[in-house]
């Protein structure tokens, strides 16, 4: 039997969410996937949470930072959401376990302290930079969900007819519009000239 090591793991771990969603991670779960005993794979992960964070280390290294390179902030955060969500998009059940588990992963605070210090060195208060780093990470994940939702979820046919609105915007003519894609360029450019505009206000306060 040949051995397995700690990258193979995570590779397992990530497929075995990909395939039945987070709840389906435990070390039982993945021993089985790779043909190993529970016991074995304290070798090389101390714990499921362990393994949830290099499973984060692993998915984060897609995310560009280089969009902030030499650019202003508003530029540079928006290349980041559309790499975030690119990223997220290809594993969204990843988002509920590392949405909701303290981040101990390095490497993601790197990534946090690019941004944040892209907000800061453009104007950003301090106090705000997470704030607004936080806003656009909510609308990318919020998206990468949507995106992967059934085509069907905003169905016209399911629609009352005598609910006249709603029936009338889900025409089918008008899909492109209505699209998960389209709802993330509208999200994302509008709330990039809202932070544009809060922080020109903040400029006439200073």
């Amino acid at each position: 039997m040949s051995t397995v090591n700690r990258e193979q793991l995570v590779e397992a771990a990530l497929a075995l969410v990909d395939e039945h969603g987070s709840d389906a991670l435990t070390m039982r779960s993945l021993a089985k996937r790779v043909n190993r005993q529970v016991s074995s794979l304290y070798n090389h992960v101390g714990s499921r949470d362990e393994l949830i964070e290099l499973v984060r280390a692993r998915i984060v290294e897609g995310i560009d930072t280089s969009p902030f390179d030499g650019q202003p902030w508003d530029v540079g955060l928006e290349g980041w959401a559309r790499s975030y969500l690119t990223v997220f998009a290809a594993h969204p059940n990843l988002i509920r376990v590392l949405a909701t588990t303290p981040i101990r992963d390095v490497s993601t605070f790197v990534i946090y302290d690019t941004v944040i210090g892209a907000l800061i060195d453009g104007g950003w208060p301090l106090q705000d930079a997470v704030a607004v780093m936080r806003t656009v990470e909510a609308h990318v994940l919020g998206s990468a969900l949507d995106i992967v939702a059934p085509s069907d979820m905003l169905d016209q046919g399911s629609v009352p007819a005598e609910l006249e609105r709603a029936h009338a915007a889900l025409d089918p003519r008008y899909g492109e519009s209505t699209s998960a894609i389209a709802a993330f360029e509208l999200g994302i450019a509008a709330l990039l000239d809202g932070l544009r505009a809060r922080r020109a206000a903040l400029a006439t306060i200073d």
